[in-house]
């Protein structure tokens, strides 16, 4: 139309919904095909995908190596779950919200995703799933629809996606128009490569957890969480700086010119340990069986050790810039990692911006010896290599306190990224793992609350933290560069909101790039209207 000249570009750009994307995107269930609902869960990441019902990361991960079609199946993921989700078509869980674990990996992955079908009952140890009279054993086919939430009894056709040029066309209006810049979150070279593609303008957020979930450097992470001294800690360590320097290589490569944003280590050490319950009924069994006192000691130490991180409530525990402080070899480990790269690739005369990212500060006293850090670690690196090098370096707001107090943690950071998946927790006073799957989805059909606030952005209260804090830190520092990185930055009427509030970028998942992108210049469109 608009090259018949029937419309303009900017009524055209405002004509296509944002979401509706999605369908050029993600393989989709043929509308032909005659299928057979089972349950519906959250549409957590959208796509289609049929596959055998498998119930371990493990076995998704040797079936899917060998070519065939699997559907991880898990009450929840985990960290340690990821090498499976990589082989899998989908992933279904029958607990976790739209913010889970397995929503947030799944949508970084471009992976199919339905969380939280409560109505599933998964049992690991039968190796099966119910829903009511009917069960479905493991290597039998499901099909599941991330788009709408949906899980269907066997394998239903799919249509794959197409990108046109069309599609190519008017995301390069798109461009013309908005005034936000659009990144993407991205946790390997082949994700940054991929968000590129799609039309990032930088990465936004790099979780460095991931790295550490890799099944060849996890027992070295296992190592430097037991150590009982610095000395072994640092042994450890010195054994995973290279091991980071080369993920950082990857990304910053991918990225050429473009900036990255790296979060220092966020979760709480016990994640990268053995189950809890698990460790100690091996630990029973082996004290039944007479084993090899070796063999138990060893084990014990370990349950010793697990036990020591246990948290009651580990989201708001020892995580994030505590864990910086309290074992600041860490930190000091993945800054060399970070900068040994950026220099070895500026040497190659490849142009890079790192930015260093500081997690879940809530004071200024927390943040303010953390970032001397990092700035006395680069500037002495860079300084020895003799090359010019431009890094940044900045925090997560993810709590009420640092939005509150944005103007003081600014006297020293270079910019701000909101993490509004857990200021949406922190704000709300609710577990988005928890809330989805008991009463929240309750509260929006009754029209407590209009929309999750997972979902789209609660402009009234979580919002206003954002528009406060941004307001507060370029107070102090006109030059702050802010942002947000959590899902909502694909969302398009939480877009808007960050359009309207003067944030310079929104950062989301790669698949959700061209949604965000459209989005932004439909913000510039509305404004002007």
């Amino acid at each position: 139309m608009v090259e018949e000249g029937i419309i303009n570009k900017e009524e055209a750009i405002l004509r296509v919904e944002p979401n509706q994307l999605n369908q050029l995107l993600h393989r989709r269930i043929d509308p032909q095909a005659k299928v057979e609902v089972i349950a519906k869960g959250l549409p957590a990441s959208p796509g289609a995908a049929y596959g055998k019902v498998v119930f371990t990361a493990d076995e998704a991960e040797e079936l899917g190596k060998k070519g065939e079609s699997v559907i991880l199946v898990r009450t929840e993921t985990t960290p340690d779950d990821i090498h499976g989700m990589v082989e899998a078509q989908g992933v279904l869980t029958s607990r976790g919200g739209m913010t889970s674990h397995a929503a947030v990996v799944a949508r970084g992955m471009g992976k199919a995703c339905v969380a939280g079908c409560s109505v599933l009952n998964i049992n690991i140890k039968k190796e099966n799933i119910s829903v009511n009279d009917l069960v479905i054993k493991k290597d039998e086919f499901i099909t599941i629809d991330g788009g709408t939430g949906e899980v269907f009894l066997g394998k239903v056709p799919t249509i794959e996606p197409k990108m046109s040029k069309e599609f190519e066309t008017l995301l390069s209006w798109a461009n013309e128009i908005k005034r936000l810049g659009v990144y993407a979150n991205a946790d390997t070279p082949e994700d940054a490569k991929k968000a590129r593609e799609l039309g990032a303008e930088g990465i936004g957020l790099t979780r460095t957890e991931h790295m550490f979930m890799e099944q060849d450097r996890l027992p070295i992470v296992q190592k430097m969480i037991m150590a009982d001294n610095k000395e072994s800690r640092d042994e450890a360590l010195e054994k995973l700086l290279p091991v980071q320097k080369g993920d950082f290589l990857g990304i910053l490569e991918a990225m050429e010119g473009l900036p990255v944003i790296i979060r220092l280590l966020d979760p709480p050490l016990h994640e990268f340990l053995p189950n809890l319950e698990d460790t100690l009924i091996e630990v029973n069994t082996l004290k039944l069986k007479n084993a090899d006192p070796d063999e138990l000691a060893k084990k014990e130490k370990l349950l010793e050790i697990i036990q020591s991180l246990h948290e009651m409530n580990p989201m708001l525990g020892l995580r994030g810039c505590r864990l910086g402080l309290l074992y600041p070899e860490i930190y000091e480990m993945q800054i060399e990692a970070i900068i040994e790269a950026a220099i070895e690739l500026t040497k190659k005369g490849i142009k890079v911006k790192p930015e260093i990212m500081i997690p879940l500060v809530s004071h200024v006293n927390e943040f303010k010896p953390i970032c001397k850090k990092a700035r006395k670690i680069a500037n002495e690196k860079i300084k020895s290599a003799g090359v010019k090098l431009e890094y940044k370096v900045g925090t997560m707001i993810e709590l009420p306190r640092a939005a509150l107090t944005a103007d003081k943690i600014a006297e020293d950071a270079e910019f701000f990224s909101f993490g509004t998946n857990d200021l949406t927790q922190t704000t709300f006073g609710i577990s988005r793992d928890d809330a989805e799957g008991k009463f929240l989805l309750k509260y929006v059909d009754d029209k407590i609350l209009e929309e999750n606030p997972f979902e789209v952005l609660d402009r009234e209260g979580v919002g206003k933290l954002v528009k406060l804090g941004t307001e507060l830190g370029r107070e102090t520092n006109p030059n702050l560069e802010v942002g947000i990185c959590g899902e909502h930055g694909g969302e398009p009427q939480s877009v808007e909101f960050c359009h309207s509030v003067g944030l310079n970028y929104v950062s989301c998942s790669p698949f959700r790039v061209p949604i965000a992108r459209l989005a932004a210049a439909q913000a510039v469109l509305k404004e002007k209207k």
